[in-house]
């Protein structure tokens, strides 16, 4: 060795295969190893978790989705935006609001996570209406959740912010 510091793209591509694995196998109880060979533990399932959606004044109205590890569950939600649709149709499709990765958040006890929906970010008479969800940890989505929205909304290019600690940060504004 040159004594030369590791290519930094490498420990990245490392570091996504790893989470891409642990979200893919949320239900068992595999544990992740971070590169600094620190366990993160389980990567949080959609199973493994709770959610409720509201709905919030600000930004022009949008959609507040917050998540809550179940009873007895502690698990580390990947700072990426959830997958989620209004209806079947690929235009419907959440697109990320954000354009880099959040922090991992560790969900236990009362502790919560926050991601918002804009439903329509664009400025026209276009869309369709939709009064359901379907909501699922990105990487999980085999095991998706099925959500009352708090009124029927219009959808055209819906985005979504990451999951966030704080419910301020999770304000999906459009570009």
């Amino acid at each position: 060795m040159s004594g030369r510091s590791p290519d930094p793209r490498a420990v990245l591509t490392v570091t996504a295969t790893a989470t891409v694995t642990a979200t893919s196998t949320a239900t068992s109880t595999a544990t992740v190893t971070a590169d600094s060979g620190s366990d993160v533990g389980q990567a949080c399932g959609t199973n493994d978790l709770t959610f409720t959606i509201s709905e919030k004044p600000q930004a022009g109205g949008y959609l507040l989705v917050t998540a809550k590890a179940l009873p007895g569950i502690t698990c580390y939600l990947e700072g990426v935006f959830p997958s989620a649709s209004f209806g079947s149709s690929a235009d419907t499709e959440l697109s990320p609001a954000e354009h880099s990765v959040s922090e991992t958040l560790k969900l236990s006890g009362n502790t919560v996570a926050y991601a918002g929906i804009n439903p329509k970010t664009t400025d026209n008479d276009s869309g369709r209406q939709f009064e359901k969800i379907h909501l699922s940890v990105l990487g999980d989505e085999i095991n998706f959740v099925t959500l009352d929205l708090p009124r029927t909304v219009t959808v055209d290019r819906p985005i979504a912010t990451n999951w966030h600690a704080d419910p301020a940060d999770a304000v999906p504004f459009s570009n």
